[in-house]
């Protein structure tokens, strides 16, 4: 636990001196940080529960088998996040991932990633790959160049697909893969034995601040000292200092008035919608699926399959199936899913379907993320989420913590 430091004097008209609205890993990680400088701070969650796309579902009537619903992996190379885990005493319970390989899903075959790949194709394209430059690219326009267009078509690009859950060819090159820095010290990819949403739930248990969660925003509004805060309840809340953590569609209806330009701005970033499907499996029934990472789909309604094989368990196997939007029925889905793992419907011990949103980014992004820095400069407004380094936890969070120091430096 944080020690929480001595906070700021509040203004009568101020219920905290932070408020951050969202409750997903950006706001979550926003507030740890300024908890932890001392600021008094409040998290204001629309659902019911916290940890956005981290979403360990978990299935009571399977002994709370879990499967991850989102995000499914950390990585050493996650600086802020293991930041975060030291800060809260997590660093004993991180639980090494069992390596898997993942299989290629085309024409209703599970088949191996190999025999998609074009390696003549592949030599003449790849020095390419290192000479040209991902700036104000897509990622078709770059690795179609450094790859080839057959591999990108054939394996790349429904691999890239697959990583962020919507169509790709526009997505920014330079934000699918950034390189971080490895902690040699940690292992290479981890989770938790309660899965992914161990980590809201240790943020949010700490006593350094506070979170309501079925709190849902109607309006945001400037004062002389701050900002106000409006629920749907008609309960009005004052802060010094405002973190928005939410989707952009979201967050661009909550900017305040007299920053119309960082609201068009925001506006402008599209959202992917994903209907992911999660199933929990007797594994006596699937003894003809040997483990795997997952299913890169090439050309099926799903984007990708991921499994939870690589945390076995004796009595079940989970998987999460993450569907492109209204391509198929509910039926059709369930369907779809017992024909990529070779079982009958009944089989199904345990299934949950969850909504799933995503920026969908495009080139020239980080043009965009300066302009909006430069209008978010000197003031007392923060915008963080998954839309401004790219979608992944670390991401995230090295967003959150950017803001943070802005805010409050020193």
């Amino acid at each position: 636990m944080i020690p929480l430091r001595e906070h700021r004097d509040l203004n009568m008209n101020r219920d905290f001196e932070h408020i951050v609205i969202g409750g997903g890993i950006s706001g979550l990680g926003m507030a740890h940080y300024s908890a932890r400088c001392g600021v008094s701070t409040l998290v204001l969650e629309g659902e019911e529960r916290v940890g956005g796309c981290l979403n360990s579902r978990t299935f009571p009537d399977c002994g709370d088998f879990w499967t991850e619903a989102g995000s499914h992996t950390c990585f050493n190379s996650y600086g802020h996040l293991l930041e975060i885990l030291r800060d809260l005493g997590l660093m004993e319970r991180l639980t090494a991932k069992k390596g898997l390989s993942y299989r290629l899903w085309r024409g209703g075959e599970r088949g191996s990633v190999l025999f998609a790949l074009h390696p003549l194709e592949l030599i003449r394209s790849l020095p390419r790959l290192f000479r040209n430059t991902k700036a104000n690219k897509g990622v078709a326009e770059f690795f179609v160049a450094g790859l080839g267009r057959r591999n990108y078509q054939d394996l790349f690009g429904p691999a890239f697909r697959g990583v962020v859950c919507q169509e790709v060819d526009d997505f920014p090159a330079d934000l699918l893969f950034r390189r971080k820095p490895k902690r040699k010290e940690v292992m290479r990819r981890f989770t938790f034995p309660g899965g992914l949403s161990d980590i809201p739930r240790a943020i949010t248990g700490q006593d350094a601040l506070k979170v309501r969660t079925g709190q849902r925003v109607s309006g945001v509004s400037c004062t002389d000292d701050g900002y106000r805060v409006r629920l749907a309840n008609g309960e009005s809340l004052g802060s010094r200092y405002l973190t928005l953590a939410v989707p952009p569609d979201a967050a661009a209806i909550l900017v305040p008035e007299g920053l119309e330009e960082l609201r068009d701005l925001v506006g402008g970033i599209g959202v992917a919608e994903i209907e992911t499907v999660v199933v929990c499996i007797p594994a006596a029934a699937l003894g003809h699926l040997p483990p795997l990472a997952g299913l890169i789909a090439v050309d099926d309604a799903f984007y990708s399959m991921v499994s939870r094989d690589y945390l076995p368990d004796e009595r079940y196997r989970g998987f999460a199936f993450h569907f492109r939007p209204r391509t198929l029925d509910a039926k059709t889905r369930v369907e779809r899913i017992c024909r990529a793992l070779g079982i009958a419907e009944e089989r199904i011990a345990g299934m949950s379907r969850i909504p799933n949103r995503l920026p969908a980014l495009r080139a020239g992004h980080p043009e965009r993320v300066r302009k909006m820095d430069a209008l978010l400069a000197g003031g007392r407004l923060a915008l963080t989420g998954n839309w401004f380094l790219g979608v992944s936890i670390e991401d995230c969070l090295t967003r959150s913590h950017q803001e943070c120091e802005r805010l409050f430096p020193g």
